[in-house]
Protein backbone atom coordinates (compact mmCIF):
# COMPACT_ATOMS: atom_id res chain seq x y z
CA UNK A 1 0.00 0.00 0.00
CA UNK A 2 1.28 3.46 -0.86
CA UNK A 3 2.33 5.92 1.78
CA UNK A 4 0.65 9.29 2.07
CA UNK A 5 2.33 12.65 2.37
CA UNK A 6 0.04 14.94 4.35
CA UNK A 7 -0.11 18.63 5.11
CA UNK A 8 -2.95 21.06 5.70
CA UNK A 9 -3.77 24.28 3.93
CA UNK A 10 -5.05 27.18 5.94
CA UNK A 11 -6.76 28.53 2.86
CA UNK A 12 -7.17 28.07 -0.22
CA UNK A 13 4.45 2.15 -25.84
CA UNK A 14 4.04 4.52 -28.80
CA UNK A 15 3.66 8.10 -29.83
CA UNK A 16 0.18 9.05 -28.58
CA UNK A 17 -0.57 10.91 -31.79
CA UNK A 18 -1.96 7.76 -33.40
CA UNK A 19 -2.30 5.09 -30.70
CA UNK A 20 -5.82 4.22 -29.50
CA UNK A 21 -7.31 7.29 -31.13
CA UNK A 22 -11.01 7.94 -31.22
CA UNK A 23 -12.87 10.99 -32.45
CA UNK A 24 -12.78 13.90 -30.01
CA UNK A 25 -16.22 14.96 -28.86
CA UNK A 26 -15.29 17.85 -26.57
CA UNK A 27 -17.21 21.01 -27.35
CA UNK A 28 -15.06 24.11 -27.96
CA UNK A 29 -16.17 25.68 -24.67
CA UNK A 30 -16.26 22.49 -22.57
CA UNK A 31 -13.35 23.71 -20.42
CA UNK A 32 -14.08 27.43 -20.63
CA UNK A 33 -14.21 27.60 -16.83
CA UNK A 34 -11.55 24.93 -16.21
CA UNK A 35 -9.76 22.71 -15.64
CA UNK A 36 -7.07 24.33 -17.77
CA UNK A 37 -4.03 23.36 -19.78
CA UNK A 38 -0.83 25.15 -18.77
CA UNK A 39 -0.71 26.80 -22.20
CA UNK A 40 -4.07 28.46 -21.48
CA UNK A 41 -2.93 30.41 -18.42
CA UNK A 42 -0.19 32.98 -17.94
CA UNK A 43 2.95 32.43 -15.89
CA UNK A 44 1.69 34.55 -13.00
CA UNK A 45 -1.35 32.29 -12.58
CA UNK A 46 0.88 29.20 -12.46
CA UNK A 47 3.15 30.75 -9.85
CA UNK A 48 0.45 32.30 -7.64
CA UNK A 49 1.00 31.81 -3.91
CA UNK A 50 -2.28 29.97 -3.42
CA UNK A 51 -1.36 27.28 -5.95
CA UNK A 52 0.48 24.03 -5.19
CA UNK A 53 2.85 22.78 -7.90
CA UNK A 54 2.73 18.97 -8.03
CA UNK A 55 4.42 18.58 -11.40
CA UNK A 56 1.81 17.53 -13.95
CA UNK A 57 -0.93 19.08 -11.83
CA UNK A 58 -1.06 22.53 -10.25
CA UNK A 59 -3.92 22.80 -7.78
CA UNK A 60 -5.63 25.37 -5.59
CA UNK A 61 -7.08 23.96 -2.39
CA UNK A 62 -10.16 25.20 -0.54
CA UNK A 63 -10.02 26.51 3.07
CA UNK A 64 -9.61 23.64 5.52
CA UNK A 65 -8.75 21.14 2.79
CA UNK A 66 -6.08 18.51 3.44
CA UNK A 67 -3.78 17.29 0.67
CA UNK A 68 -2.60 13.68 0.67
CA UNK A 69 -0.27 12.23 -1.93
CA UNK A 70 -0.32 8.50 -2.51
CA UNK A 71 3.31 7.46 -3.01
CA UNK A 72 4.54 4.10 -4.28
CA UNK A 73 6.77 2.65 -1.55
CA UNK A 74 9.19 0.97 -3.97
CA UNK A 75 9.64 3.64 -6.63
CA UNK A 76 8.92 6.68 -4.47
CA UNK A 77 6.74 8.08 -7.26
CA UNK A 78 3.54 9.96 -6.53
CA UNK A 79 0.63 7.98 -7.97
CA UNK A 80 -2.40 10.12 -7.14
CA UNK A 81 -3.55 13.25 -5.34
CA UNK A 82 -6.26 13.06 -2.69
CA UNK A 83 -7.89 16.25 -1.38
CA UNK A 84 -9.92 15.76 1.79
CA UNK A 85 -12.45 18.16 3.28
CA UNK A 86 -14.42 16.96 6.30
CA UNK A 87 -16.16 13.74 5.20
CA UNK A 88 -15.59 14.21 1.47
CA UNK A 89 -12.63 13.65 -0.82
CA UNK A 90 -11.46 14.29 -4.37
CA UNK A 91 -8.89 12.04 -6.05
CA UNK A 92 -7.03 13.41 -9.08
CA UNK A 93 -5.01 11.49 -11.68
CA UNK A 94 -3.78 12.68 -15.07
CA UNK A 95 -2.92 10.60 -18.14
CA UNK A 96 -1.45 11.15 -21.60
CA UNK A 97 -3.86 11.16 -24.54
CA UNK A 98 -3.61 11.60 -28.33
CA UNK A 99 -3.36 15.11 -29.73
CA UNK A 100 -6.62 15.05 -31.70
CA UNK A 101 -8.71 12.53 -29.77
CA UNK A 102 -10.35 12.36 -26.37
CA UNK A 103 -10.26 9.03 -24.53
CA UNK A 104 -12.74 9.62 -21.70
CA UNK A 105 -15.63 7.85 -23.43
CA UNK A 106 -13.47 4.75 -23.87
CA UNK A 107 -12.08 4.87 -20.33
CA UNK A 108 -15.59 5.42 -18.98
CA UNK A 109 -16.80 2.16 -20.54
CA UNK A 110 -13.88 0.29 -19.00
CA UNK A 111 -14.54 1.71 -15.54
CA UNK A 112 -18.21 0.71 -15.83
CA UNK A 113 -17.24 -2.83 -16.84
CA UNK A 114 -14.88 -3.11 -13.86
CA UNK A 115 -17.60 -1.93 -11.47
CA UNK A 116 -19.93 -4.58 -12.86
CA UNK A 117 -17.23 -7.25 -12.44
CA UNK A 118 -16.98 -6.26 -8.76
CA UNK A 119 -20.71 -6.79 -8.31
CA UNK A 120 -21.58 -3.10 -8.40
CA UNK A 121 -23.37 -0.74 -10.75
CA UNK A 122 -22.27 2.15 -12.95
CA UNK A 123 -24.74 4.73 -14.19
CA UNK A 124 -23.95 7.50 -16.66
CA UNK A 125 -25.14 10.96 -15.71
CA UNK A 126 -24.68 14.46 -17.07
CA UNK A 127 -22.77 16.64 -14.64
CA UNK A 128 -21.06 20.03 -14.70
CA UNK A 129 -18.07 18.54 -16.55
CA UNK A 130 -20.04 16.48 -19.06
CA UNK A 131 -20.87 12.78 -18.95
CA UNK A 132 -19.71 11.17 -15.72
CA UNK A 133 -20.22 7.87 -13.92
CA UNK A 134 -21.99 7.22 -10.64
CA UNK A 135 -20.57 4.02 -9.18
CA UNK A 136 -22.08 1.93 -6.40
CA UNK A 137 -19.75 -0.92 -5.47
CA UNK A 138 -19.47 -3.31 -2.52
CA UNK A 139 -16.62 -2.52 -0.12
CA UNK A 140 -15.36 -4.42 2.90
CA UNK A 141 -14.54 -2.43 6.03
CA UNK A 142 -11.77 -3.34 8.53
CA UNK A 143 -14.27 -5.39 10.54
CA UNK A 144 -15.16 -7.53 7.54
CA UNK A 145 -18.57 -5.94 7.04
CA UNK A 146 -19.70 -5.36 3.46
CA UNK A 147 -21.35 -2.07 2.55
CA UNK A 148 -22.09 -0.14 -0.63
CA UNK A 149 -19.84 2.79 -1.51
CA UNK A 150 -21.03 5.49 -3.89
CA UNK A 151 -18.59 7.60 -5.92
CA UNK A 152 -18.66 9.92 -8.91
CA UNK A 153 -16.00 9.52 -11.59
CA UNK A 154 -15.47 12.59 -13.75
CA UNK A 155 -13.29 12.66 -16.86
CA UNK A 156 -12.08 15.80 -18.63
CA UNK A 157 -10.40 15.52 -22.03
CA UNK A 158 -7.80 18.22 -22.65
CA UNK A 159 -5.08 18.78 -25.26
CA UNK A 160 -3.09 15.52 -25.15
CA UNK A 161 -4.29 14.64 -21.64
CA UNK A 162 -7.14 13.15 -19.64
CA UNK A 163 -7.81 14.39 -16.12
CA UNK A 164 -9.74 11.83 -14.09
CA UNK A 165 -11.38 12.93 -10.85
CA UNK A 166 -13.15 10.68 -8.37
CA UNK A 167 -15.49 12.29 -5.86
CA UNK A 168 -15.85 10.28 -2.64
CA UNK A 169 -17.77 10.44 0.61
CA UNK A 170 -20.64 12.84 1.23
CA UNK A 171 -19.70 14.92 -1.83
CA UNK A 172 -20.54 11.95 -4.05
CA UNK A 173 -24.21 12.11 -3.04
CA UNK A 174 -24.86 15.65 -1.81
CA UNK A 175 -24.49 18.62 -4.20
CA UNK A 176 -23.75 21.06 -1.38
CA UNK A 177 -20.78 19.00 -0.21
CA UNK A 178 -19.64 18.53 -3.80
CA UNK A 179 -19.30 22.26 -4.49
CA UNK A 180 -15.77 22.71 -2.98
CA UNK A 181 -14.55 19.61 -4.79
CA UNK A 182 -15.90 20.83 -8.11
CA UNK A 183 -14.37 24.26 -7.53
CA UNK A 184 -10.98 22.64 -6.90
CA UNK A 185 -11.31 20.59 -10.08
CA UNK A 186 -12.26 23.71 -12.04
CA UNK A 187 -9.13 25.55 -10.90
CA UNK A 188 -6.74 22.66 -11.61
CA UNK A 189 -4.04 23.25 -14.23
CA UNK A 190 -2.59 20.31 -16.19
CA UNK A 191 1.06 20.59 -17.24
CA UNK A 192 1.31 18.03 -20.04
CA UNK A 193 4.77 18.92 -21.33
CA UNK A 194 6.01 18.35 -24.87
CA UNK A 195 7.63 14.93 -24.55
CA UNK A 196 6.00 11.98 -26.35
CA UNK A 197 4.20 9.56 -24.04
CA UNK A 198 2.19 6.40 -24.52
CA UNK A 199 -1.57 6.84 -24.43
CA UNK A 200 -2.85 6.42 -20.84
CA UNK A 201 0.59 6.71 -19.34
CA UNK A 202 0.36 8.58 -16.03
CA UNK A 203 1.63 12.12 -16.14
CA UNK A 204 4.46 12.52 -13.59
CA UNK A 205 3.54 13.98 -10.21
CA UNK A 206 5.93 15.12 -7.49
CA UNK A 207 5.96 16.30 -3.90
CA UNK A 208 5.34 20.03 -3.43
CA UNK A 209 8.39 22.13 -2.50
CA UNK A 210 9.25 21.77 1.18
CA UNK A 211 6.89 18.85 1.81
CA UNK A 212 8.16 15.96 3.91
CA UNK A 213 6.75 12.41 3.86
CA UNK A 214 4.77 11.16 6.86
CA UNK A 215 6.14 7.57 6.99
CA UNK A 216 3.46 6.16 9.29
CA UNK A 217 0.52 7.60 7.34
CA UNK A 218 -0.97 5.29 4.72
CA UNK A 219 -3.54 6.01 2.05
Amino acid sequence: MGKAVIFRRKAKNEDPETTGAEEATEAPDARAEGPFDSTEVDAEALEAEDRIDLGALVITGQPGMELRLQVDEQSGQVQAILLVLEDSALELRAFAAPKTAGIWSEVRREIAAEASRMGGTATEAEGPFGTELVLVVPVEDPDGQIFSQTSRVVGVDGPRWLLRATVLGRAAVEPEAAAPMEATLRSTIVVRGTEPMAVRESLPLRLPPGAQPAPEAEA
